[in-house]
């Protein structure tokens, strides 16, 4: 697998080897070692998340607050969507700076997310299931949000503002401007 950096500390783009024939294909998706070793990053995964969205759906902008701060790999299993994260670490030079990545079953590309992010997805696909895995659990009490479309942010989620379906629940998420990172 090749794991390339990206601008923001510890958030790595990762591509599979494919190994393809009549049969189908093979690749391995995560090797801790090869991982660790290439980021100097350990990360134990405890938590693994699926969820299956139709064309328009975006979900975020989430992340869990401390002490139950996720770091997440996330990939697309079927379809395609647009991945964001943005950098809630307020001692980072891109605190504040929001990085997109489309994730695809064909590119089979991820993204690890550490600890610190904002994460959403819009769905560029007729339907889309996505897959990731945690190094925290699941914590209902120390789950927040930021609103997708926060206008200090200018995210291009890449789908028509009439096509967007968003959960009652993300349309409450706090502007960026009045989170108060604990990062």
């Amino acid at each position: 697998m090749e794991i390339t950096p990206t601008e923001f500390d510890d958030l790595y783009v990762i591509s599979p080897k494919v190994f393809e024939d009549e049969r189908g294909y093979f690749f391995e998706s995560f090797h801790q070692k090869k991982f660790r070793e290439a980021t100097g990053i350990d990360c134990e995964f405890v938590q693994d998340n699926q969820s299956c969205s139709v064309y328009g759906v975006i979900r975020g902008l989430h992340m869990q607050v401390p002490p139950m701060a996720q770091a997440k790999l996330v990939r697309v299993l079927n379809g395609k969507v647009l991945d964001v994260v943005v950098d809630l670490r307020k001692d980072k030079p891109t605190y504040g700076k929001s990085f997109s990545i489309t994730l695809s079953a064909d590119n089979k590309k991820q993204l690890f997310i550490p600890r610190g992010f904002a994460h959403g997805i819009a769905v560029l696909s007729e339907e889309a299931e996505f897959f990731y895995k945690c190094d925290n659990y699941y914590s209902p009490e120390n789950e927040r949000g930021i609103m997708f479309n926060d206008t200090s942010l200018n995210i291009d989620w890449k789908v028509e503002a009439d096509k967007m379906i968003i959960s009652d629940k993300d349309l409450k998420n706090q502007l960026y401007e009045s989170f108060d990172s604990p990062f």
